[in-house]
């Protein structure tokens, strides 16, 4: 059973980007997962304006409510919220929709730096609240979206360390680039095509800190793990456990080729079908404490 870690939807379809509708309704994306066969979804709602309209968490709720045997609600603050600065209350709006049912926060994506004073207080208050985290990165600041870090993830390390029961899902171009060693680091901004020749950060990080999981979704997991087929089989091996299948189908028609290279796998012999089990649904399963 799949089990979507990273999933997008809006009730109510704003304007279009670039010509092109850029996110799903709900009903879209149920089709997309019956042809998939994708059995749950947890629904990231998208609060920072460097992205696009903001929607709400009740939007997200409602959505729930609807579709209660599929969708998984998670909440999102951004860090600027409240009082805009870096002792915001945060706290207090995530134990509320925590009392709600949601079960996680993401998908946080303000451009700001991974270490900025709002973003860390967010961070705790999140913490605090037993949450499980999804970001999105960037390797720039201004003109995208997505916490900023730098080459080699030191921001995103000393969060991991000074936030050790905060468990942090890695997800993004710039997260998932780093799975080899870059050749340079123009190698963020895009899908590195070249075989790993040398582990890069993100599986050390991985072995030092059990706090940080991986968030598969998107063309950025499908190519770290599709770049390099053999190291692939270890790094889903070695990691089973804290490794989760997701989508982040934005447009109904997105390709999503994970679901076909994880079967391959499992098909072939490559992993077992308990690891992939795991990393298909049983880790989302056992990290959101569904039923």
């Amino acid at each position: 059973m799949f089990i979507d870690i990273h999933a997008h939807a809006y009730k109510w379809l704003g304007p279009p980007h670039k010509g092109k509708q850029w996110f799903s309704t709900p009903e879209q994306l149920l089709e997309r997962y019956q042809q998939l066969g994708i059995d749950r979804a947890v629904l990231l709602p998208i609060v920072n304006p460097e992205v696009y309209l903001p929607q709400s968490n009740e939007e997200i709720l409602d959505m729930v409510e609807r579709y209660p045997e599929t969708f998984i609600p998670f909440c999102n603050i951004d860090p600027r919220a409240l009082t805009n600065s870096s002792d915001a209350p945060l706290g207090d709006l995530l134990r509320y929709y925590r009392d709600r049912g949601c079960k996680g926060i993401g998908e946080v994506m303000p451009n700001l730096p991974f270490l900025h004073p709002f973003v860390q207080n967010l961070f705790k208050h999140v913490s605090e609240t037993g949450f499980p985290l999804i970001f999105d990165i960037s390797d720039q600041l201004g003109g995208d979206y997505g916490l900023y870090d730098d080459p080699g993830l030191p921001q995103l390390e000393k969060c991991l360390q000074k936030f050790p029961n905060l468990i942090i899902l890695g997800h993004g171009p710039a997260f998932w680039a780093e799975i080899g060693q870059l050749e340079t680091p123009a190698d963020r901004t895009g899908y590195p095509a070249y075989p790993l020749k040398e582990e890069g950060v993100v599986p050390k990080l991985f072995r030092r800190y059990p706090n940080l999981w991986g968030d598969l979704s998107a063309n950025s997991g499908f190519n770290a793990l599709a770049r390099d087929k053999n190291y692939a089989i270890s790094f889903l091996n070695e990691f089973q456990d804290r490794l989760l299948f997701g989508t982040d189908i934005c447009a109904p028609d997105q390709p999503v080729p994970l679901v076909e290279f994880l079967t391959q796998l499992r098909d072939t012999n490559k992993i077992s079908k308990f690891t992939f089990n795991k990393i298909a649904g049983e880790n989302a399963r056992k990290l959101l404490n569904l039923e």
